[in-house]
């Protein structure tokens, strides 16, 4: 449904963009997760037909975005992050006016409007004039001109960029309940965001792809090749802490409690296997108690600052 390949943009001597190359499947939602400043907006305005690339290309549903942009842009549905609303006007007269534009008209227009008003529940503010409305209700008039002419692919800059918690659920659930039929990317720099309504990332920094695919696949990276253990065990500390010390295995480690004989231990190693195996051998050796040896999954923010790390 979406393709970039080797996507390139200068904006006079910077380099917003460095040969982006990527594939988003049908009925797909991609979060393109990165920084301020990483090149998100720059890569969906050339998506979106808005501006053309200085190198490279993109294909929507098959369309050429620099060759055929019209055609491109009959599939695509867009919020950019500010929405695009004519602030004097009324809800209903500017949906009205957007589907008119996108080429709907008569029993299909209404149907339409009826659409965007119960999926993204506009009803109550169908009278109102647009000026009138809180944040976010005019993100939602935004996806419904998004929205009005049923696009096979919908991208959104920053959807809930503005929003109280409970705009938030509600634009999530919503991109969930789109995701059934059509093709989604969205842009956020918001971690949690990403992962709960994304079923693939692609994360951007200075321009470039740095990594892409699910969480799981993003845990299997080379740069998390680096584990978190905890452990607690029941025995002299000096001793355990020159054992830590002494092996190449762990990287760091630090005491992070002593309750009633029991040390606890969290840090970092280079093979958890390799260190279960070890740290078994010596608790035998020694007579000491172990209580725990687990290895911890890392969290989104340190599977996305280590591949920041891997890159900076």
């Amino acid at each position: 449904m979406i393709e970039a390949k080797n996507l390139t943009m200068y904006y006079g001597s910077f380099r917003a963009l460095n040969k982006v190359s990527f594939v988003v499947k049908e009925k797909e939602i991609v979060g393109l997760l990165g920084p301020n400043g990483a090149g998100k907006t720059t890569l969906m305005r050339i998506l979106t037909t808005f501006i053309s690339p200085t190198q490279g290309t993109a294909k929507i549903c098959g369309f050429d975005v620099t060759k055929e942009p019209v055609l491109a842009r009959r599939m695509i549905g867009y919020l950019p992050e500010t929405p695009p609303l004519y602030m004097d006007m009324r809800v209903d007269d500017f949906i009205d006016f957007v589907g008119k534009a996108r080429g709907l008209s008569g029993k299909e227009l209404k149907k339409r409007k009826e659409w965007v008003i119960d999926a993204i529940q506009i009803g109550g503010v169908w009278k109102d004039t647009i000026a009138e409305l809180s944040l976010g209700y005019k993100q939602r008039v935004g996806l419904a001109q998004a929205l009005i002419h049923d696009p096979k692919v919908v991208i959104l800059d920053e959807p809930t960029s503005g929003l109280d918690p409970m705009q938030i659920v509600g634009i999530r659930k919503l991109i969930k309940e789109l995701a059934k039929e059509k093709t989604i990317i969205f842009s956020t720099h918001i971690l949690q965001e990403a992962s709960s309504v994304s079923d693939r990332l692609l994360i951007i920094d200075q321009g470039r792809i740095i990594a892409e695919g699910t969480i799981e696949e993003l845990k299997k990276e080379r740069s998390f090749q680096q584990q978190t253990f905890l452990l607690a065990l029941q025995a002299p500390r000096l001793e355990v802490e020159s054992f830590l010390k002494g092996t190449s295995i762990v990287k760091e480690f630090c005491l992070i409690d002593e309750t009633e004989g029991i040390l606890r231990f969290s840090g970092v190693c280079l093979s958890y296997r390799e260190l279960a195996h070890m740290v078994n051998h010596l608790v035998k050796e020694k007579g000491w108690f172990l209580k725990e040896l687990t290895l911890k999954e890392p969290s989104l923010e340190e599977i996305f600052l280590g591949l920041f790390k891997k890159t900076g």
